[in-house]
């Protein structure tokens, strides 16, 4: 009897790896400490290297076991970052919406991801501390979806502080990966046909030998 798929566990269906990543001082602690604790500080202290917070969601009648790591944005923990950037199974690239620099950095986090991460890593696109006074907003909502656009990805502008869009951020890159999950163990499960010609066919054999040559 095969064994059971590695992620198969009595208490979650799915453990799916999101990483955190933006400039220092966007909120991206502060985002996973209101989706992980349901709560907000302003007394933050600056990340060192790495931290991270799980939480158990449900999705579509899954369970999903959420391990979210929050990275350093400073320069100098850069290289302990990328580490990290292999096992994501999904990415928020995160900007602050009052700084313009953040979200113009936004493009060399990509960069990264595209050195660093795997190929089907999904992404998603985050401008936080939207519940800021419109006079300090310094990125326009239309050219954050902009961006997300140009790259394909989904955008959403949340605030940690009011709990704004925060759940639904996580929750979508998180049902994004699970459906991705769930349709590669589909294709896993499927049995793989091989179609053999047989040597001595009739006259429409040639035909039918062209069909089978291929798989479908």
């Amino acid at each position: 009897m095969a064994a059971p798929p590695a992620r198969a566990r009595a208490d979650y269906d799915y453990l799916i790896k999101l990483l955190l990543i933006g400039d220092s001082g966007v909120g991206k602690s502060c985002l996973l400490l209101r989706f992980s604790d349901g709560s907000f500080t302003t007394s933050f202290i600056t990340t060192i290297g790495i931290d991270f917070k799980i939480r158990t969601i449900e999705l579509d009648g899954k369970r999903i076991k959420l391990q979210i790591w929050d990275t350093a944005g400073q320069e100098r923990f850069r290289t302990i970052t990328t580490a990290y950037y292999r096992g994501a199974m999904g990415i928020l690239l995160v900007y602050d919406v009052t700084d313009e620099s953040s979200f113009n950095n936004i493009r060399n986090w990509i960069r990264n991801i595209e050195q660093h991460a795997s190929d089907n890593v999904n992404k998603i696109l985050v401008g936080n501390k939207a519940d800021m006074d419109e006079s300090k907003r310094a990125v326009p909502t239309s050219k954050g979806q902009a961006l997300a656009d140009e790259y394909g990805i989904k955008f959403f502008e949340t605030s940690a502080k009011t709990n704004m869009n925060v759940e639904e951020v996580f929750f979508s890159i998180g049902r994004d990966i699970k459906q991705r999950l769930s349709e590669t163990d589909t294709k896993a499960a499927e049995p793989q046909t091989i179609k053999i010609n047989q040597p001595d066919q009739s006259a429409g054999g040639s035909q039918a030998g062209e069909k089978s040559a291929c798989c479908g």
